[in-house]
């Protein structure tokens, strides 16, 4: 009974640790780069294949200018040290969930003096299709035209007004993870 408590305990840790979080970010960067040369940046202009949502276009903008500007790093339209490229891309997934548990909701059954029975299995298969989205951030040196840092974020695709708020956390993410000195 106390491994299916703590398995329970863990399960519902565990979902919990993916609720709160609602995008995966990865980032990566040039370590030979000295990043506190960049006070200024200019998001490239989306094209077909990059256009976001109105509201997914403004969390974009808003949280760029807002987390960049917190590290000293300014948007400006000409002459700028930094371009920020954007690409996005979906794809459709298949997530598949199979319980073999045996005992009614996997808790066994006890009744009185006669002890546990186990029960018949209770088994199913969760099957659930959904959107996987991807948005990429580079920023690349103006100068040198190389790739400095990089920011990737992943989440299920929903509608517009949770998908603005995933576009956020992204970038909120891979600015957190941006090198160099935080401005005070």
């Amino acid at each position: 009974m106390l491994k299916l408590l703590q398995r329970s305990a863990l399960i519902v840790a565990s979902l919990y640790l993916t609720a709160c979080s609602s995008v995966t970010v990865t980032t990566d960067y040039d370590h030979s780069t000295s990043f506190a040369q960049y006070k200024t940046y200019t998001l490239a202009p989306a094209t077909e294949e990059t256009t976001l949502s109105p509201s997914g276009e403004e969390a974009l903008r808003n949280t760029l200018r807002t987390n960049l500007a917190s590290r000293g790093i300014t948007e400006t339209n000409e002459n700028a040290d930094l371009h920020i490229v954007r690409h996005l891309s979906s794809k459709e997934k298949i997530a598949v969930y199979q319980s073999n548990q045996y005992g009614y909701a996997g808790v066994p059954y006890r009744y009185g003096r006669y002890g546990g029975w186990a029960g018949a299995p209770n088994s199913y298969t969760d099957v659930s299709q959904y959107t996987e989205g991807t948005l990429v951030l580079d920023f690349v040196d103006a100068k040198t035209k190389k790739l400095v840092f990089r920011g990737v974020g992943t989440g299920t695709i929903g509608d517009p007004e949770s998908n603005a708020k995933k576009v956020k956390e992204a970038v909120e993410k891979m600015i957190q993870d941006f090198p160099g000195a935080v401005a005070h």
